[in-house]
């Protein structure tokens, strides 16, 4: 078995690292011999490491390489999975992985005993050194005797064994080349990569204390988080690797220091900046964990985490609400309780400790601005991080819009999707707070139906849902499903992922507001926009002036100009009636407060899906001039105004790796929008060339904002920028916020000034 693999299979560096092992091993064994009468034990010890550490690696490179070996041929035999065989294909190619992965660990062990022994060989040459022993001493009498050639052969033998070890360390164990079996072929390098994320992830999950994944062998929630970041690997196919996809991104990062922004000129209603900086803390609260801490205070975060924990005052703990899954002396209870600055009653229900798809939320009552308000928790746990990477569309069942339906925000009989995982969460939530969506009556029993109904203590009252990151997109979904049964409904997400197709983000803004700070990534974060922005990558990386093209032309028509794609296919086909245009509202159908606010935003038809009718523009668009304006690919991160700046001789066998349409269905990644009406907060002296240290806090007080009404289009491609994950900080969107709210004010009272006689 052996033999059955050719030499032009195995790494360079795999075969200059064996080649080098094997010149450490003589070497060694040859200065034992000739230093051991002179000297001690103690002092060839570090010779004697080396000699068995160099051994061990070369009896571990061959049995790697079969297991490796033995992986490839797995995933190149495997045929086309369908639900009858998947289970037994998966099980054998689980079991060839689990090999591989054993013999890799120890491979690592290895290396990190290479680098202890070659650490210590150095040590102990600086410590006779130091010590200034005689040179007939040992090592250094070997590097003072008159034997030329020993001489040089300890001076060779300290330099490889610290270049050998170094080159191991960034090589890796791998001892064949992955793309001599795999070549071009797109599904295989995907299913590759699902097995690596698939056993990463649960590796992962094991040391956070999640077992049971780590002997599951069916498909569950992390085999499809694994699968969809195996699809989104796609460029292995094009002969691009992982360091070449961070180096486009660094030069993405370069080429858009100011990115290009759609021009907002809406300016946000001020009810709805008011509302969102009177609930925002809620949000913020719901973060009981370490997480929030850690961010606000970096090195004392412990101490502050504890302290709202109430840790010194467990006698307390039977004054506090008990929420399902709060430790003994109720900590999380305290925490959002103490963050919120509220007293123990109004702490209705809530959950803290949940499973993959379960959602952490609080439930308040607040009598003062009479309100119900339910409080979601954003990503906090590895569960919750499931629940993001469960990002492929799933379709909505009728009972999840109805309320929609019925006032005829959407036609009925329409077909819907959202983002399988928080679709889940929100359904969970809603069984959990208020019962049975078939049944549009109210539900004895049930929370909110206890607060809100007919009679009961919060008869009247608004109710609002709030959350950030996840547990916005949360908020907005299970918004969704309430809507029609609460008359006061309003949700209030921050940063919220793009959860829902565009039918349902424009149907829903009369009752939803997504509130967006700046470059933040989580609102701009989906399975199609990471593709585009791989592509956006390698186009970045790759500038041979000579490429063809029109090649160029057609791969990034498929990838990068979705945006245009859908303004251009409304002007070629008249609107249909009912759902081709849309109003946003600012209040409620059932809540007569304020006027309807206009705005009008084109929306890509319900069926949209980023590989379809590609194929159409590719066929019928080949012979038309690249430097017509209205055929150029809308590129957020960078524009060239030459048409001749090509970019790749790769491209053609690119085009052959990406998907299109004529590939299997796992390659349709419907495009997400973010529901409702869309605030997009803007600093107004947003610099690029701050550094990233001072950026973490609370921007500064001199710092000015301003909020718009922002076309969810614009949030369809993320933005390669220096704070994009900095920028997601709750407390950035709240500190942006409050600035908008009292520039207003003054605003208004200097023009009050201003009028008066």
């Amino acid at each position: 078995m052996i033999s059955s693999f050719h030499i032009k299979q195995v790494r360079w560096s795999a075969l200059f690292l064996g080649l080098s092992n094997l010149f450490l091993m003589i070497i060694s064994l040859i200065l034992i011999i000739a230093a051991y009468p002179d000297c001690a034990f103690a002092d060839v010890f570090p010779l004697i490491v080396i000699l068995l550490v160099s051994c061990l690696r070369i009896s571990t490179m061959i049995p790697i390489a079969i297991a490796q070996r033995a992986t490839a041929l797995t995933i190149v035999s495997t045929p086309t999975e369908t639900r009858a065989a998947g289970t037994l294909i998966r099980r054998h190619q689980r079991i060839r992985y689990k090999k591989w992965i054993r013999w890799t660990r120890i491979a690592f062990v290895i290396t990190v005993l290479q680098f202890l022994a070659a650490s210590y060989l150095l040590v102990d040459i600086s410590k006779l050194v130091l010590e200034e022993r005689t040179p007939n001493e040992c090592i250094l009498g070997l590097l003072s005797t008159n034997t030329t050639w020993l001489r040089y052969m300890v001076g060779v033998f300290i330099i490889m064994v610290c270049v050998v070890t170094l080159i191991q360390c960034f090589s890796g164990s791998d001892v064949l080349r992955w793309r001599s079996f795999y070549t071009n072929e797109n599904k295989a390098w995907k299913r590759h990569y699902r097995e690596v994320f698939d056993h990463g992830l649960r590796e992962a999950l094991c040391c956070l204390g999640r077992f049971k994944y780590l002997t599951v062998m069916e498909e569950d929630e992390v085999f499809s988080v694994a699968q969809l970041l195996g699809d989104l690997v796609s460029y292995r196919a094009s002969g691009k690797g992982h360091l070449e996809l961070l180096a486009g991104l660094a030069l993405l990062r370069r080429e858009s220091l100011m990115p290009k922004v759609q021009e907002e000129t809406i300016e946000a209603p001020e009810e709805l900046i008011q509302g969102a900086v009177d609930f925002h803390r809620f949000a913020e609260a719901a973060y009981t964990g370490p997480l929030l801490d850690v961010g606000r205070n970096p090195i004392l975060f412990l101490c502050a985490w504890l302290y709202r924990q109430g840790v010194m005052t467990p006698w307390a703990r039977k004054r506090l609400p008990k929420l399902k899954g709060d430790n003994w002396w109720r900590g999380h209870a305290r925490a959002f309780l103490k963050y919120v600055n509220l007293p123990a009653d109004s702490l209705r229900q809530g959950r803290v400790c949940q499973t993959r798809c379960e959602a952490a939320y609080f439930v308040v009552v607040l009598h003062d601005v009479k309100s119900v308000v339910i409080c979601v928790r954003g990503t906090e746990t590895p569960e919750d991080l499931l629940t993001d990477g469960l990002s492929r569309e799933c379709l909505l069942a009728t009972k999840d819009i109805d309320g929609l339906i019925y006032d005829n925000l959407i036609p009925p009989g329409s077909t819907h999707y959202g983002h399988s995982g928080i679709v889940e969460s929100a359904r969970d939530l809603y069984e959990q707070i208020d019962g049975n969506s078939e049944n549009k009556e109210f539900q004895e029993g049930r929370l909110l139906t206890s607060l809100l109904g007919a009679g009961c203590e919060c008869e009247g009252y608004n109710l609002r849902v709030v959350g950030h990151s996840l547990g916005g997109a949360i908020a907005a979904m299970l918004g969704l499903k309430l809507y029609g049964r609460y008359p006061r409904l309003h949700v209030y997400s921050y940063g919220p992922l793009p959860c829902v197709d565009s039918v349902l983000a424009n149907a829903c803004s009369g009752f939803v507001t997504s509130i967006v700070y700046d470059n933040e990534f989580s609102s701009r974060l989906s399975v199609a926009s990471i593709m585009r922005l791989q592509t956006a990558a390698m186009l970045a990386l790759t500038n041979d002036a000579d490429a063809d093209s029109a090649i160029m032309h057609k791969l990034a028509r498929r990838f990068l100009s979705v945006t245009n794609y859908l303004w251009n296919k409304h002007e070629e086909e008249p609107p249909a009636s009912g759902s081709s245009s849309s109003s946003m509202r600012r209040e409620n159908k059932h809540d007569n407060e304020g006027e309807p606010m206009h705005v009008r935003i084109q929306e890509p038809d319900e069926d949209f899906n980023l590989w379809d009718d590609m194929d159409m523009y590719d066929s019928s668009d080949d012979h038309r001039d690249v430097r017509d304006p209205s055929n150029r690919f809308s590129n957020p991160f960078y524009e060239s105004s030459d048409p001749e700046n090509s970019r790749a001789s790769f491209m053609s066998q690119f085009m052959q790796a990406m998907p299109s349409r004529k590939d299997d269905s796992s390659e349709d990644f419907r495009e997400m929008f973010l529901p409702g009406t869309v605030i997009h907060i803007i600093p107004e002296n947003n610099s690029f060339h701050t550094p990233l240290y001072k950026r973490w806090a609370t921007p500064s007080r001199h710092c000015g904002y301003e909020a718009y009404v922002a076309n969810r289009e614009a949030f369809m491609d993320i933005i390669v920028s220096p704070v994009m994950f900095i920028d997601h900080l709750p407390w950035r969107c709240s500190h942006a916020l409050k600035k908008i709210l009292e520039k207003r004010k003054r605003q208004r009272a200097s023009d009050g000034v201003g009028m008066s006689p």
